[in-house]
């Protein structure tokens, strides 16, 4: 009897970056691509992590108001992507580093900071004072006390690099889960190749889901506000702070998922939706939907259907 290689299904759990990472590869009995991934994982975020002391991020944090840093060019390219973005004002902001710190939502310490700490803070998240040397890949905080913080963005980039990994092993068919950031690489094992996503609703517990979309291959990225807060005197005050004002972003939204082709664009433009608060999704090649949902637990999508 030929056995259906199709069927065949590796798995493997980490705790990294913060988080629970779930690998799924399809097709194969061989765990090469796994190992190769944990090692990539690990790599990355050697370089990214603002959670320990020493990283080529932190290295630029330390000598903030002294000189330029040369990094690498994995590191290079991903601050120059989050300052650009940061540039746009929506909301998201590769400097809020010194604002995150302060409130310290989802970590020992949290605490709802005075309004003149914020504002000395605010001082120091400027994109704008960031300067890159393309030719030296070198980053400069103008300013000491600035700080990077890539982790609204980090993880969809090495989502991606774990993709193009699997890519270049032959792997046809997987999922990356980075802790709630999903990469869907080539076809389902369903019919019709496509993969069924749920939509966690952020009134009942993780695992718990609204509804779920049927796409071909994607990344589906959420940003929320439902998991990580701090409350005093029964006010909520939820992790997701808004750098044009200071404090956590005032929204009616509970929740946004995107779906995109790339993962690190899925995790710009979670961001960008939920900071607009705008259900007008322009679609294209690269967005193909998204999934609003409301504090009240009611919600509108765009480009999917929920089933």
């Amino acid at each position: 009897m030929i056995n259906n290689l199709s069927q065949k299904k590796i798995q493997k759990s980490i705790y990294a970056l913060g988080t629970q990472i779930n690998l799924t590869v399809i097709g194969t009995n061989n765990d090469l691509a796994l190992e190769k991934s944990v090692d990539l994982i690990k790599y990355f975020e050697d370089l990214f992590t603002v959670n320990r002391t020493n990283s080529e991020v932190m290295k630029v944090n330390h000598f903030a108001g002294e000189m330029p840093v040369q990094v690498s060019s994995a590191t290079y390219y991903l601050i120059k992507k989050a300052v650009q973005y940061s540039r746009d004002n929506f909301g998201f902001n590769a400097a809020i580093g010194p604002l995150v710190k302060l409130w310290k939502i989802g970590f020992a310490g949290a605490n709802k900071p005075n309004d003149k700490d914020i504002q000395a803070k605010m001082k120091l998240i400027d994109p704008f004072q960031i300067q890159l040397d393309d030719n030296n890949l070198a980053v400069f905080l103008k300013y000491s006390g600035m700080e990077l913080d890539l982790g609204g963005i980090a993880k969809g980039y090495i989502a991606d690099r774990i993709r193009d990994l699997w890519r270049s092993l032959g792997i046809n068919s997987g999922i990356i889960d980075l802790g709630g950031n999903l990469l869907f690489v080539g076809d389902s094992l369903h019919a019709d190749k496509k993969w069924i996503i749920g939509i966690q609703s952020p009134l009942n517990d993780r695992g718990i889901s609204l509804g779920n979309v049927r796409l071909p291959a994607c990344s589906a990225v959420t940003t929320g506000i439902y998991e990580r807060f701090l409350e005093i005197n029964g006010k909520k005050y939820h992790h997701v702070i808004d750098s044009r004002t200071g404090y956590p972003l005032k929204t009616n939204l509970a929740s946004v998922t995107v779906f995109t082709k790339d993962s690190i664009i899925g995790e710009i433009e979670a961001k960008r939706l939920f900071f607009s608060g705008n259900t007008e999704v322009k679609l294209n090649e690269n967005l193909y939907g998204a999934v609003f949902i409301y504090q009240d637990g009611s919600c509108k999508v765009t480009g999917v259907q929920l089933i």
